[in-house]
Order: structure tokens, then C-alpha cells, then sequence
């Protein structure tokens, strides 16, 4: 989901959307567990986003937002870590390649189901880069809450069991920041979601 917080959409130069309908895919491949080295691609452009992720545990068809919860598994942290460049090449920018390349979809630790937690709708979440923090949010300031996005993603197609979305960043990313900051070799990204866990990440110059 793009664009889910106020502050994001701002320093994306983007108007706040007024409905649910921001959406890119990332491929499974991408998909790793929490403590991974992640090469870099060439051009030195690659950005942090933090997110709260679900992790669908019943199909979701047509689903009203008051019966949302009752088919997701749990919630993990996620990193949707994105090359700026790729993702905007083209005469139409599709945002999938450049946030699917190896590594690029880190979540973990844990699994943590929603009645574990003192308050599903309202995590903090963030992330740091070499000690320094760069990203910190709360879950409530999501523009459209997980229900809303469950409620209407399932009115336009299935959700299935493991399913798993992404629900936006925060405002702090690097294509944000003035001059726009990315990730270099050597650096460690540390991300994490309150009640949840976190995320460590190194990353190393590409070796081809």
C-alpha cells in the first residue's frame, strides 16, 4: 500500500489519496527472514521504507472492515527497501521491479497475532541506519486502517491464506530528505515494530 501516511505522501510530493487504491506488488522472490546481507545494485539509490506487514490467514472475499481482523493471521515488520531510479524508469513508472529485487523484502521475526498485542491499531514503528534514526511512526496515523485495507482489497479480489501486505511507511525515507540520502555498502539498517521485533540488515556492493 502507497502513500498510507500523511507526511509520506507530502515529502513524495503526492496528494493524500481518498481511498485505498495505491497499490504495486512485490514479487515472492524478494521475500527474506529478518537478519540478512543484501547486495546493493548499481547507481547508489536505494531506499528504506519501514512498514507494519499482515500475513493473511483466511480467504478474504467481499469482506465488510468490522469482520477485517477475523482473517488475518498476525502481524511482522517489514522492510520494502526500493531502488528510486528503477522503480521510476520508463515513459509509465512500474514500481514492482524496483522493489523486487533479491533481499529486498526482509519481514520477521515473529508472527505476532493481533489479541497478543495491548493495541492492534496503534504500534509504533521505525528504523535507524548506522545508529541514526531515520524513520518513526505510529500505526494510528495510518491514513486507511488494516480493516480498510482488507475490506477493500478483498472487494476486488481474493486475499488467500499467507498472503501478505505491506501497509505503507512512514514519512523519513531517504528519497524524501534534502539532499536525498540512500543506502551504501557498510551500512546496517535496523527496523522494527513495537510488540513485534525487528530487523537487521547489512548491505555489500553488488559482486556482478
Amino acid at each position: 500500500m502507497g502513500l498510507n501516511y500523511s507526511k509520506h505522501a507530502a515529502e513524495s510530493g503526492f496528494a493524500v489519496p481518498d481511498a485505498p487504491t495505491v497499490m504495486f506488488t512485490k514479487w515472492p522472490s524478494c521475500l527474506t527472514g529478518p537478519v540478512t546481507t543484501v547486495e546493493l545494485p548499481a547507481g547508489g539509490s536505494t531506499d528504506w521504507e519501514v512498514e507494519l506487514v499482515v500475513v493473511i490467514g483466511a480467504t478474504a472475499r467481499n469482506v465488510p472492515q468490522e469482520r477485517a481482523w477475523e482473517h488475518v493471521a498476525g502481524l511482522t515488520v517489514g522492510q520494502d527497501l526500493s531502488e528510486r531510479v528503477r522503480q521510476t524508469a520508463g515513459p509509465s513508472p512500474q514500481f514492482s521491479l524496483g522493489k523486487s529485487l533479491p533481499g529486498f523484502g526482509p519481514t520477521g521475526p515473529w508472527l505476532v497475532t493481533p489479541d497478543e498485542l495491548d493495541d492492534r491499531e496503534d504500534l509504533e514503528l521505525g528504523c535507524s541506519v548506522n545508529g541514526e534514526e531515520v524513520q518513526k511512526g505510529r500505526t494510528r496515523e495510518l491514513i486507511f486502517s488494516v480493516p480498510a485495507m482488507v475490506s477493500k482489497l478483498s472487494a476486488a479480489l481474493p486475499l488467500l491464506p499467507g498472503d501478505v501486505l505491506f501497509t505503507g511507511t512512514p514519512a523519513g525515507v531517504g528519497m524524501g530528505r534534502t539532499p536525498p540520502r540512500f543506502l551504501a555498502p557498510g551500512d546496517e539498517l535496523v527496523s522494527y515494530v513495537t510488540g513485534i521485533g525487528e530487523l537487521r540488515q547489512r548491505f555489500v556492493a553488488a559482486t556482478n
